[in-house]
């Protein structure tokens, strides 16, 4: 078992999905900042999961193979964590695959919507911020966009370009949160619903969710995220008592100079939360 006031992050990822690290050069900076245990838990891939292990081995760290799933519900991209999974499991890595696929052709489809907004072509280069072509995503086009001088930074083209509403989102359908529960739960895994304050959501519909997500085995939700304020976490915290659900922490690392919270400095689960790795 392990306790409470471990430093555990178990939401991160490299450049085997939308990440600047590579796996190894993650690990190493979670142990740089006395990371002691954590997940890796690139987009739908499991790609990264083997050259992290090894480096996390190698550092002392307790690893946890991991991945976050894309899901539409209710029409809303939600992100869906599976901790602990096998990435043998045929059921889990073929879908992933499936997944892929179809990222790459919304890629394409962005790119278009872009420039019908009178926006530079910029595919070829967010393919080139990708480790791999099929997992190309809005943070690669976000960076490239940053880099042809559109906008200043990151949070710039997301808010103006690349969020529902905005020129160059493109709706998606990816997983419905049934299938993706069934993966994780195939391949061995927790599902953990990812920073629940950030989806735009009605009251009724969030507590819909929660529901369906219990029904359907959801034993745990992310507390304590980097997009988290603390009135967010306090508030989860609280949901996550009256669910009866177990609390992650998790600082949804991305870059050294993009994301809001380094590997293992997300805020510390609030007393009285009952921390998802404790039954592990």
């Amino acid at each position: 078992m392990v306790p409470h006031d471990r430093n555990v992050d178990l939401h991160m990822h490299s450049s085997a999905s939308d990440g600047v690290l590579s796996p190894r050069d993650l690990v190493a900076r979670a142990a740089a900042n006395g990371l002691e245990v954590m997940a890796l838990t690139d987009h739908d891939t499991l790609d990264g999961l083997s050259e992290a292990a090894e480096a996390a081995s190698d550092l002392g760290i307790r690893f946890v193979p991991g991945v976050e799933v894309s899901v539409t519900w209710a029409g809303e991209t939600l992100h869906l964590l599976g901790l602990g999974v096998d990435p043998q499991a045929p059921l889990l890595a073929g879908a992933l695959r499936e997944m892929q696929h179809s990222r790459g052709q919304r890629a394409q489809q962005m790119d278009d919507a872009l420039v019908a907004a009178g926006l530079p072509s910029v595919l070829s280069q967010a393919l080139g911020y990708a480790g791999n072509p099929l997992l190309v995503g809005r943070t690669h086009f976000a960076r490239a966009l940053v880099a042809r001088g559109v906008c200043g930074h990151i949070q710039e083209v997301f808010d103006r370009y690349l969020t529902p509403g905005k020129p160059g989102y493109v709706v998606h359908n990816w997983a419905r949160l049934s299938e993706a529960m069934a993966w994780i739960q195939d391949a061995g895994g927790t599902p953990v619903l990812a920073h629940p304050a950030r989806y735009r959501l009605s009251e009724t519909a969030r507590w819909a969710l929660l529901q369906e997500f219990r029904t359907l085995g959801g034993q745990a939700i992310e507390v304590s995220t980097g997009s988290h304020s603390r009135e967010d976490t306090r508030r989860y915290q609280q949901i996550a008592l009256q669910w009866g659900m177990r609390a992650s922490r998790g600082s949804d690392f991305h870059s050294p100079t993009e994301s809001r919270c380094d590997v293992g400095r997300a805020p510390p689960l609030p007393d009285g939360c009952d921390p998802v790795w404790a039954y592990w």
